[in-house]
């Protein structure tokens, strides 16, 4: 039996738009076509594909009074139950630790400013993708090193009130630096009242003015200086990942790591949410919201289904910002009072609402179920209206 043009294929599909989504008939038409090149489609064939993509379609749509929060709630909450709390190494690289399990997850939902192990995956753009010792001299130079990781010893001279530095040699060259250029960095740190003199590779340090105490809190400032590198990074491990080179970093700077040459800025990711959502905005961020707590349960062997991260990455950053889930965002936020209340701290928010002369709507689940009324959801979202007769007021 003969088979049916692609012509013939991509009207036939084309027919679904205004059924089911652009993206799933895009897919559709590119699959066929593709089969089509194969082994030929018969006409009969086609419309059966067609049915049956439309109605998987149309039984995944969520029905009208779902409870899709509720069902959300128990489907990430369920899993978790069975989450790990231990840290375990980083996926691929031994060198590096991340917070896994529940505690990650944690983490993602309280959207911290800055997490426990950030992280960055920083991929290269050609020459330095596909050549050793460029990644790796790329990598040298996004690694931060302080005065600390130069120096062999520190004493303080108290007859003379002054530091004295004692820098290593062999540290020095696996930085790729000289004792002029760290004396340069700290003179120029350490402002003109400080007098900074190198004796080969001894260092001398000295405060115009100042005491006993004054010179203990400048040697605890000395030893965190930045020579060179990206404040924040404390350390780099370069992988060959298939046919390229990949950097991975402990620390984060996701705006200074995207200004570097070499660096793929379409594919670079960091695990902190807050600086993509700085960085990249709000679109960028719910999606490293959804990718993250994706990435945390399929790493334990959970398995959510998208929608129901799709939904929290959508109630954590409608409002334009990133909120956690918790009293001081979401959950703490609600327009209702008795919802509040319900949550946490009873007798601050109801004194707080009589102050304030707050108005309780019930639209929500939680107040209806305080005042016994029906909840708005299943069979309760419906009004029946008789003819002749009215609905409830609002």
């Amino acid at each position: 039996m003969a088979g049916v043009s692609p012509e013939t294929i991509r009207e036939e599909v084309r027919k679904l738009r205004g059924v089911v989504p652009d993206s799933v008939v895009e897919e559709l038409e590119e699959a066929l076509l593709k089969r089509a090149k194969q082994k030929a489609i018969t006409a009969e064939a086609l419309q059966k594909v067609i049915e049956a993509t439309r109605e998987a379609y149309l039984a995944s749509l969520v029905e009208p009074g779902e409870a899709v929060g509720t069902v959300a709630a128990q489907s990430i909450g369920e899993p978790g139950t069975q989450m790990t709390l231990r840290t375990f190494h980083y996926a691929g690289v031994a060198e590096l630790n991340v917070t896994l399990g529940l505690p990650r997850l944690i983490e993602i939902l309280d959207t911290r400013r800055t997490p426990s192990a950030a992280l960055m995956t920083v991929y290269l753009e050609a020459p330095y993708s596909k050549d050793k010792e460029k990644a790796r001299a790329l990598a040298q130079e996004i690694e931060m090193t302080t005065v600390e990781d130069v120096i062999s010893e520190m004493e303080t001279d108290l007859i003379n009130m002054q530091l004295l530095l004692f820098l290593s040699r062999s540290r020095l060259r696996q930085k790729g630096l000289t004792p002029s250029k760290v004396a340069e960095a700290l003179s120029q740190q350490l402002g003109p009242k400080t007098k900074v003199t190198l004796e080969d590779t001894k260092l001398r340090i000295k405060e115009e003015e100042g005491g006993l105490s004054e010179l203990r809190k400048l040697a605890m400032r000395v030893r965190k200086l930045r020579l060179k590198g990206i404040r924040d990074i404390s350390k780099v491990v370069v992988k060959k990942e298939g046919e390229e080179y990949v950097i991975y970093t402990e620390g984060s700077n996701f705006a200074e790591i995207l200004r570097l040459e070499g660096v793929d800025k379409r594919r670079t990711l960091t695990n902190n949410i807050r600086e993509i959502e700085e960085v990249l905005g709000i679109e960028a961020a719910r999606n490293a919201l959804i990718d993250e707590m994706m990435k945390t349960l399929q790493e334990q062997g959970l398995e959510v289904d998208v929608r129901h991260i799709m939904l929290v990455a959508d109630a954590m950053t409608a409002s334009g910002e990133v909120r956690p889930i918790g009293r001081h965002g979401i959950s703490g936020e609600k327009s209702s009072v008795l919802a509040r209340a319900a949550f946490e701290l009873t007798l601050k928010h109801l004194l707080e609402a009589c102050l304030r002369g707050e108005q309780d709507r019930l639209r929500g689940v939680t107040e209806n179920i305080i005042t016994g009324n029906p909840i708005p959801l299943g069979t309760g979202s419906v009004r029946l209206v008789m003819q002749g007769g009215r609905s409830e007021p609002e």
